[in-house]
C-alpha cells in the first residue's frame, strides 16, 4: 500500500505533555524498559499482559481495597480472569482527588439554559440518590434501571449505583415501549428511573404513558422514582435522602452495567461488564490514547442507549470534565454542537463520521463567525469516517486540529483502534491499535496479514472484554456471538487493514460484505464513492442473493438525494461511473433506487442486513425490530418493495 496524504503531525509541545509520553518515561525509569516506537510499545502490551496491565493499575494507582493475587489467573478466551481476588470500587476513583469548587459537568439541552456542575454538586447529588436508592431497599447486585436522557443527574445515578454496587443500565427516552421492555425485562431489576418527557427538534414529548406501560410489563419492578424534566420540578418528592457518598468494595469481576446490542432482529444481547475491568480500560482509553488533560473540557455527542455515554462518563476518571449535550444536534440547524463547542471552550468534539458528513454536505463552516480557538481535537466513531471526512475536518479546522477516528464497540466499551495522540494522522486511517489490544486482520485460512483487507479478531483477552451476557448460564449465546469462526479468539464483525505502518482502515461490518465475482467489498468503500456524487446525501447498498436469475443476485443500490434533485439518468450513470472507478466494475449496483431515508438504529447505524433479509422475503417483524430504529417508518418501503416481487 502507498503512503496515504499526512495530515497532522504532533507538534513537539503536544508530545512532551502528552500522558503517554509520560507513561512511557515512567516505564524506563521503573521497570527498565525503552521502547523505540509506539508500535514497540503496543508489541510489548499485548505480549506481556500481565506486565502491561500492572503497570497501568500502578501508574493510575489504582486503589485496590483488597490486592489481587495476581494480574492474569486465567488467559484463555472465552473465560480470562482478571485480578482474581481484587475488591475495587470505580465510583470511589472517579470521586478521589476532585476539588470541590472544580466544574465537573458542563450541560446544555433543548429544554433548559446551559449550566455547570461542580464536583462538589455531584457529590453531594450522587450521594442523595445513593440514599434514596438504599431507602427503596437496593443493595449490591440488585438492578437499577434508567429512561434518562444525557443529563448530569443520570451521571450522578448511575455513579450512586456504582457506589453501592447495584447493577446499571439505561436507554434514552426516544425508545419505545417495547425497545425498553426488551431490554429491561432481561435484567429483572428493582428499581426503574424515569423522566416525565423530554424535548427533541423543538416539540415536547410526554412519556409518562410509556413509563407506566414499561413498568406494568416487567413483573421485578417494586419501585419507580421520577425525575420532572420536562416539566422542571426535579426528582419526586421523598426520593432523594440525607447521607454521606461511601463505596462499596467489590470485587474486580462484579457488574457495573449491562449494555445491550443493537437489537435489530431478536432480543437485543445484554452485555454485562464488571467494575474493575472498566475501571482500568478507561483508565488507560482515556489517559493515553484520547490524552484527557487537566483543564480539558470532551465532549461526545451522544444518548444513555449508546456505549459512548458510558465512555463519556469515564472520562470522569481523568482530570478533566465532560459536556454533555441532550437534543437533536441538527436543530434548528447543524450549527447547534459548534455553537455548543464555542460556548463551552471545548477541547475535544467528539461525534460520528455521519454527523460530519452532514456537515459536509449541508455547507456548515465550523470556525466561520466562531471562536474555536480551544478546540485542540475532534474524535470520529459511529462508522468508519471516509477520507473526505478527513479532509473536511483539516480543512475547517486548521492543520493543529488532532484528528483522531476510532473503532470499537459496544461489545468492549471502549475503542481498541484509533487515537494516539504521539503518531501523525494519514488521510482516511486510523492512526494505530490501542495499547493491551491484541488486533490482527485475518485471512479466511485464519492467518494474520498486513496491508489487506481481513476479519478484524483479537487474539488476546482484554479486561473490558464482557464477563458475559446476563441469564447466559452456560456462556453459550457468549461464545456464539463471538468465538465460533476461530476459537480461542475474538471475532468482532469488522473487515480491516493493519497497514505495515501500524495504521488501520475499517471497511465495515463483514456479515455485510458485498462480494461479486470473487471480489469482496466492505460497504463503506461504496459508500466512499456513492457520497462524493455531490446530489447524493445518503446511501444504503445490499447483496441479495438468487435475485434476478443471476448467479450473483441483485445488488440495488438506495440513495438519499439533495432536495429539489431528481433521479435522472444523466445522475445514474454518473454514480455508477464513480464506483466503477473508484471500487471495482463488479461493484456497479443492478439498480439504483430514490429512498426519502436510509433506516438506522438509534445510534445511528445503517441498518444493511434487516434491510437485505427483508428483500429475501424474511417477514419484516423478523428482520427488524422497529423499536430499536431512529426512524422505523424508513424501513416501509423495502416491505413494499419485497412484497411487489421487485
Amino acid at each position: 500500500m502507498g503512503t496515504p496524504e499526512l495530515l497532522w503531525t504532533p507538534s513537539p509541545e503536544r508530545l512532551e505533555r502528552a500522558t503517554l509520553t509520560r507513561y512511557q518515561g515512567w516505564l524506563e525509569e521503573t521497570r527498565g524498559l525503552r521502547f523505540n516506537s509506539y508500535a514497540d510499545l503496543w508489541r510489548w502490551s499485548v505480549d506481556d499482559l500481565e506486565g502491561f496491565w500492572s503497570t497501568i493499575c500502578e501508574f493510575f494507582d489504582v486503589r485496590f481495597e483488597v490486592p489481587a493475587r495476581r494480574v492474569l489467573g486465567r488467559r484463555e478466551m472465552p473465560g480470562a480472569e482478571w485480578f482474581p481476588g481484587a475488591r475495587v470500587s470505580f465510583a470511589e476513583h472517579v470521586f478521589r482527588g476532585k476539588r470541590d469548587p472544580d466544574v465537573a459537568i458542563r450541560h446544555a439541552s433543548e429544554l433548559h439554559d446551559p449550566g455547570e456542575w461542580t464536583w462538589g454538586e455531584l457529590r453531594r447529588e450522587t450521594a442523595r440518590i445513593a440514599a434514596g436508592l438504599r431507602a427503596l431497599g437496593v443493595t449490591s447486585g440488585d438492578r437499577v434501571v434508567a429512561y434518562m436522557p444525557n443529563i448530569p443527574e443520570t451521571v450522578a445515578a448511575f455513579l450512586a449505583c456504582a457506589s453501592i454496587g447495584a447493577i446499571w443500565s439505561s436507554a434514552a427516552p426516544e425508545f419505545g415501549t417495547r425497545s425498553v421492555i426488551d431490554r429491561f425485562a432481561q435484567v429483572e431489576p428493582k428499581v426503574l428511573l424515569a423522566i416525565d418527557g423530554y424535548r427533541y427538534g423543538g416539540k415536547d414529548f410526554d412519556r409518562r404513558g410509556i413509563v407506566h406501560d414499561i413498568a406494568a410489563e416487567i413483573p421485578s419492578l417494586e419501585r419507580v422514582a421520577t425525575l420532572g424534566y420536562l416539566d422542571g420540578s426535579g426528582w419526586e418528592d421523598g426520593f432523594l435522602q440525607d447521607g454521606e457518598l461511601s463505596f462499596a468494595a467489590l470485587p474486580f469481576d462484579h457488574p457495573l452495567w449491562v449494555l445491550y446490542s443493537s437489537g435489530t432482529t431478536g432480543l437485543p444481547k445484554p452485555i454485562v461488564h464488571g467494575q474493575g475491568g472498566i475501571l482500568i480500560e478507561h483508565l488507560k482509553e482515556l489517559n493515553l490514547q484520547l490524552d484527557a488533560q487537566p483543564g480539558d473540557r470532551v465532549f461526545w455527542f451522544t444518548t444513555t442507549g449508546w456505549m459512548m455515554w458510558n465512555f463519556l462518563v469515564g472520562v470522569l476518571l481523568t482530570e478533566a470534565s465532560v459536556v454533555l449535550f441532550d437534543g437533536n444536534p441538527g436543530y434548528p440547524d447543524m450549527h447547534v454542537l459548534w455553537d455548543l463547542a464555542e460556548r463551552t471552550r471545548m477541547t475535544c468534539f467528539g461525534t460520528s463520521a455521519a454527523f460530519i458528513a452532514g456537515c459536509m454536505k449541508q455547507g456548515v463552516e465550523p470556525a466561520r463567525g466562531r471562536d474555536l480557538s480551544a478546540l485542540q481535537s475532534v474524535g470520529s466513531t459511529g462508522s468508519p469516517l471516509s477520507p473526505e471526512g478527513f479532509r473536511w475536518v483539516y480543512d475547517q479546522l486548521g492543520g493543529e486540529t488532532w484528528l483522531f477516528s476510532t473503532s470499537g464497540g459496544t461489545d468492549v466499551c471502549t475503542a481498541f483502534v484509533g487515537g494516539v495522540p504521539t503518531l501523525p494522522v494519514y488521510l482516511g486511517e486510523l492512526q494505530g491499535r490501542a495499547l493491551g489490544a491484541a488486533v490482527e486482520s485475518w485471512d479466511t485460512e485464519g492467518i494474520p496479514h498486513v496491508n489487506e483487507v481481513g476479519e478484524l479478531v483479537i487474539t488476546e483477552p482484554m479486561p473490558s472484554m464482557p464477563i458475559g451476557f446476563w441469564a447466559d448460564d452456560d456462556g453459550s449465546r457468549y461464545r456464539e456471538s463471538y468465538f465460533d469462526t476461530y476459537p480461542g479468539v475474538w471475532r468482532h464483525g469488522d473487515w480491516i487493514v493493519i497497514t505495515d505502518r501500524g495504521t488501520a482502515v475499517i471497511h465495515g461490518r463483514s456479515d455485510s460484505t458485498i462480494n461479486r465475482g470473487g471480489v469482496r467489498m466492505g460497504t463503506s468503500e461504496i459508500y466512499r464513492a456513492v457520497l462524493a456524487v455531490p446530489e447524493v446525501l445518503e446511501a444504503l447498498v445490499v447483496d441479495v442473493p438468487g435475485r434476478a436469475g443471476s448467479d450473483q443476485g441483485w445488488m440495488p443500490l438506495f440513495v438519499v438525494l439533495r432536495d429539489g434533485e431528481e433521479l435522472t439518468d444523466q445522475l445514474i450513470a454518473q454514480i455508477k461511473r464513480r464506483i466503477r472507478e473508484d471500487c471495482s466494475p463488479r461493484h456497479v449496483p443492478d439498480e439504483i433506487r430514490r429512498i426519502a431515508q436510509v433506516p438506522r438504529t438509534l445510534s445511528g447505524k445503517v441498518l444493511e442486513i434487516p434491510v437485505k433479509r427483508i428483500l429475501m422475503g424474511t417477514p419484516p417483524d423478523q428482520a427488524a425490530s422497529r423499536e430499536s430504529l431512529a426512524n422505523p417508518e424508513a424501513l416501509d418501503y423495502f416491505v413494499e418493495l419485497s412484497e411487489a416481487g421487485a
